[in-house]
């Protein structure tokens, strides 16, 4: 006999999102179930900020997210603000520091993060069920009937805070997606983002051998520009700069690198012009930028422009300063690809915006039935946006689900 369970809101996927909706509901005096079909709820937390969970940002902005409807992210997030959440971290005692830019960081782990949330699920009565699957979904009278392994779950209110698909090892699927079509639900072309980039012939080589070094770089491509750190890898380019910039490339596209970033380029190139004549282009960028660098990139990238490396600065031609000064500022990067869903941080795309209230986070096209996180076509910048639109997102749903 299948087992029957009635309960007045089910959320799918125990991610941040998940969590921040159901223990909101949960403290309206709702009985909440949060089921997830992986073997432990939240492990994105865990891994986020190199285990240090950067959970929010100082400074949220709709402008820090890509969606189809640029606006659509505006009501979640006055809501919620990062202020809200801020003040439920300080309540629990969890002490944290502000890297940069606004990022905001635990000083220990991010089991801290998560393990406040649980507390807040206990608190709030919310019941958490993981190794769940979901076999199917109908609507009835009374909401909705959730085929599962537990059994037939009926519910008033549905929440599917499934996540996208990146970082597939984590238990990534396509979940949320499938459920949002069956409704009827436009699903805007998903890829991968805040993803590292790899490069083929001469470049991955070349890469390959600076890797592990990082410098402050300038990167855009397609109207938008991150001035940020560039870590060279073994497969290509990564480092936030170049994880920034990945959400607004395209296959196809070329970088524009700015390996000047971090001084006054056009002082810097005056100053190696006139004031150190006698010392050698070699030398005189080595001052500025890494000597692996210089002695990797930039000599092979001169020599085949044949530019004059060793050659006294003030012996350079006018012609040659305008290809060096081009390539230091102006540089161009044609990457192969990215590393795809295996390492990205985040999914471009998912459920359109188009049949979603922005206030509740519930379906425009049936009752009762919320998308909330990864799963909506809203993705962040990196620097603990994308948290922040789990909260947001999870509390707009929660606070009436």
């Amino acid at each position: 006999m299948i087992k029957k369970i009635v309960t007045d809101v089910l959320v799918i996927g125990g991610g941040a999102a998940g969590l921040m909706c159901a223990l909101t509901s949960g403290y309206r005096g709702r009985q909440v179930m949060l089921v997830d079909h992986a073997n432990r709820m939240g492990k994105k937390i865990l891994m986020s900020g190199g285990g240090k969970c950067n959970f929010t940002n100082y400074e949220i902005n709709f402008h820090n997210y890509l969606s189809e409807n640029p606006h659509f992210c505006k009501s979640a997030l006055k809501r919620y603000t990062s202020t809200d959440f801020i003040e439920l971290v300080e309540r629990h005692s969890i002490p944290f520091h502000e890297k940069k830019h606004g990022q905001l960081f635990c000083d220990n782990k991010s089991k801290d993060i998560l393990d406040m949330l649980f507390t807040e699920c206990d608190y709030a009565g919310v019941i958490r069920k993981t190794h769940v699957e979901i076999y199917g979904i109908d609507t009835c009278n009374t909401g909705y009937l959730v085929n599962c392994s537990l059994g037939i779950i009926q519910c008033e209110s549905l929440v599917i805070a499934s996540g996208g698909l990146s970082i597939p090892t984590m238990g990534a699927t396509g979940f949320g997606y499938k459920i949002a079509e069956q409704i009827g639900h436009q699903i805007i072309k998903t890829r991968a983002g805040l993803v590292p980039f790899i490069f083929t012939g001469k470049e991955k080589e070349v890469f390959s051998q600076l890797s592990g070094l990082s410098l402050p770089v300038k990167l855009s491509t397609n109207n938008q520009s991150f001035s940020e750190n560039l870590l060279f890898t073994h497969r290509g380019l990564s480092g936030p700069a170049v994880l920034q910039i990945s959400s607004y490339w395209q296959l196809g596209d070329k970088l524009t690198v700015n390996w000047l970033a971090s001084s006054a380029e056009n002082d810097f190139l005056k100053h190696i012009q006139q004031n150190n004549g006698k010392s050698t282009l070699k030398n005189s960028l080595q001052e500025t930028l890494p000597n692996r660098f210089v002695e990797n990139y930039l000599s092979q990238s001169f020599s085949i422009s044949k530019i004059p490396f060793q050659k006294k600065l003030a012996e350079i031609s006018r012609k040659n300063w305008d290809v060096i000064s081009e390539k230091l500022i102006n540089d161009h990067l044609l990457p192969a690809g990215t590393e795809g869903y295996r390492t990205a941080e985040v999914t471009l795309g998912g459920v359109s915006t188009k049949a979603i209230s922005s206030q509740t986070m519930e379906s425009e096209l049936s009752k009762g039935l919320y998308f909330i996180g990864e799963v909506v076509d809203v993705t962040g910048h990196l620097g603990g946006y994308n948290f922040q639109w789990a909260w947001s997102s999870g509390y707009a749903a929660g606070s009436v689900a």
